[in-house]
């Protein structure tokens, strides 16, 4: 993974930190220092920083120590860095989601073939949900196989369907990947039916008998 290189700053860190006023009503000095440090280095390698101060907000209403909450301020900013070299160009929104996917486990060129299956639209829910099904207990890559099976024929509404639909069998008692496994099918099979179904779209294949 490319690391975000540290800006050599000619600013003190204590004028870096007046930039938002948010970090300095809520984090010791020290901390507000090395947080704003990070920052500046992603606002300059153009990546977005409301995460990264939504991030050391979060460990402060935790009460984290210092040190932690630089560390998950600078591995978000990598995270973001990383996804936006998968994805290419994304919205915040995006980029945020990719990052979750890759400390999830998943594999950067998993969000790359999926950027390249979606063509424009926006990755935020299938990211979600990638996500979601590695919390679930999915391995990373049978995850990614599935949202990846999904991409070209599923709208974001058939993407929450599916994860609803695997949560509530998960519920139920069903193991995770098998959950998934038979619902992807499913969804699979209805948004194929979908996009045929639009004006102008091709007729259906007929089956071989």
């Amino acid at each position: 993974m490319r690391l975000l290189p540290v800006v050599l700053l000619i600013a003190s860190p204590a004028a870096l930190v007046g930039q938002d006023p948010r970090l300095e009503r809520r984090l010791d000095g020290d901390t507000r220092a090395r947080v704003a440090v990070v920052i500046d280095s992603a606002r300059a390698a153009g990546l977005p920083v409301e995460p990264l101060i939504d991030k050391a907000l979060e460990g402060a209403s935790k009460r984290a120590p210092g040190e932690r909450i630089v560390a998950a301020v600078r591995n978000l900013a990598n995270g973001l860095l990383a996804a936006r070299d998968a994805l290419g160009t994304a919205d915040v929104a995006e980029l945020d989601a990719a990052a979750s996917a890759l400390r999830a486990g998943v594999r950067p060129e998993t969000l790359t073939r999926l950027r390249a299956a979606r063509g424009r639209q926006n990755l935020t829910v299938p990211l979600a949900v990638l996500s979601d099904l590695v919390a679930r207990g999915i391995p990373a890559d049978s995850a990614a196989a599935f949202v990846l099976q999904l991409a070209r024929v599923a709208a974001d509404d058939d993407f929450i369907a599916f994860q609803r639909n695997v949560d509530r069998d998960i519920a139920l008692g069903a193991p995770p990947l098998a959950a998934a496994a038979v619902r992807v099918n499913v969804t699979a099979a209805d948004g194929f039916r979908g996009i045929n179904s639009l004006p102008g779209a091709p007729p259906p294949t007929p089956r071989k008998p």
